[in-house]
């Protein structure tokens, strides 16, 4: 469905919801149906094998089992379609499940066994790709090397990138990368961006990623991944999901629909405030850098600067600051916030801190893993002021020039967690 921005606040809030009427209800309702009564031997087994294999409920034939649909879990996924401008959706327990359904669906309809992806990346996507797991290899590059790595791997299934990047912000053509993907289909994680200020399918994306967790959710209480695609490759997706049982529940569901509509004003109003943040970051004496899409000179995630404003709406309510202290002083900033929550994740109404290189970006190769000294910030609804004060106070310390300044360049890891970022079967490129 095409939609101009200023029609995106009421698309937002009205879609997935074209049923409710003829079921006489007005706010949708939750099917917690584990099984489903069957009409008959015939139409029961017929409906199951087309969910089985990728299609829809029949009619006459009932929706047989959660596991292979869920109409409260459909209608989170047609909204989502409908913000991404995509034919379809598939939703899946957690944004992890769902990159493993787009890997394993990839691979398996071309029968190609190679990933290249384009760093940086989410540290979980990263860790996935370069261990192995799912039998698969991964090329890890820049995005002016896509097709570089293609022309060396003719057997390539996907081209995967996040743009924002997680957690430098670093931005990606979309458009740049599709056309040197040619015929490979790309996806692009975009969850940081949000459908409010980016969609990838307009730019030539084959699937849309997002970790629905964060943003799509955004009250930090439930869990579930969504990847917007086209119908056929949505068929691809539901067939995995129905048989590695990926589905996401039917709370979760609710859940993530509701949070749709208040997405883009919450996302809006946490994007001014991070404006005004970014902009007093940058000028505290304990920043030394910070990280922060600019769409007229956007820092793209090969060195290069331009504009994308062709491509996001705005910079978004995601901070990364690199602190002149060190990991010393990202350690003492995390401690000392009191609004900011020191925790993992991200897009909620509540602020966020986190350290990306002891955290979600742990399992990282250590050539790809960010400074010991940054630290990322998820901006909520809180009033700007109030957040100022609390970063100014936890800064303090830093700011004092008698603090030494120790800044390695990794993170020192346990033996158990070095042993775990070996990437054995993925070749580094």
């Amino acid at each position: 469905m095409g939609i101009s921005p200023e029609r995106f606040e009421t698309l937002a809030v009205h879609a997935g919801r074209a049923d409710l009427t003829e079921l006489g209800v007005h706010a949708p309702p939750i099917d917690l149906s584990s099984t489903n009564p069957l009409p008959d031997i015939e139409r029961g087994g017929d409906s199951y094998e087309s969910m089985a294999t990728g299609g829809r409920p029949l009619p006459d034939g009932g929706a047989v089992y959660q596991r292979l649909w869920n109409p409260t879990v459909a209608r989170f996924e047609t909204a989502l379609a409908d913000l991404e401008q995509a034919e379809a959706a598939v939703a899946f327990a957690s944004g992890m499940a769902a990159t493993t359904a787009a890997i394993l669906a990839m691979t398996g309809e071309s029968g190609k066994r190679h990933i290249v992806a384009v760093r940086p990346l989410y540290g979980g996507t990263d860790h996935l790709l370069a261990s192995g797991l799912l039998g698969v290899e991964a090329t890890f590059c820049g995005p002016s090397e896509v097709a570089g790595a293609l022309a060396a791997r003719p057997d390539t299934a996907l081209v995967l990138l996040e743009t924002p990047a997680n957690p430098t912000l670093d931005l990606v053509d979309i458009a740049g990368v599709v056309r040197q993907a040619g015929a490979v289909p790309v996806m692009v994680d975009n969850t940081f961006a949000t459908p409010v200020l980016q969609n990838p399918v307009t730019l030539g994306a084959s699937l849309v990623l997002h970790s629905a967790t964060k943003y799509l959710g955004g009250h930090g209480d439930v869990i579930g991944g969504v990847i917007a695609c086209d119908e056929t490759t949505a068929e691809a997706l539901r067939r995995v999901r129905a048989i590695t049982g990926a589905l996401l529940h039917p709370l979760a569901g609710y859940l993530l629909h509701r949070g749709l509509a208040t997405l883009p004003t919450r996302v809006r109003a946490q994007q001014e405030t991070a404006r005004e943040l970014a902009s007093w970051l940058g000028g505290h004496p304990a920043v030394e850098r910070v990280f922060f899409p600019d769409l007229d000179s956007a820092v793209l995630a090969d060195g290069r600067t331009g504009s994308l404003r062709h491509q996001m709406r705005g910079p978004g309510a995601m901070i990364s600051v690199a602190l002149r202290g060190g990991y010393e002083a990202a350690k003492r900033l995390t401690s000392s916030l009191s609004l900011f929550t020191h925790a993992v994740s991200l897009g909620g109404v509540d602020s966020l801190v986190q350290h990306p290189a002891a955290l979600t970006h742990r399992p990282v190769a250590p050539e790809a893993r960010p400074s010991a000294n940054v630290v990322r910030l998820s901006i909520g609804l809180e009033h700007v002021d109030d957040l100022i004060a609390d970063l100014e106070t936890a800064l303090a310390p830093a700011a004092d020039p008698t603090v030494p300044s120790v800044t390695p360049a990794v993170l020192p890891l346990s033996a158990h967690a070095a042993h775990a970022t070996e990437p054995a079967t993925a070749p580094v490129s």
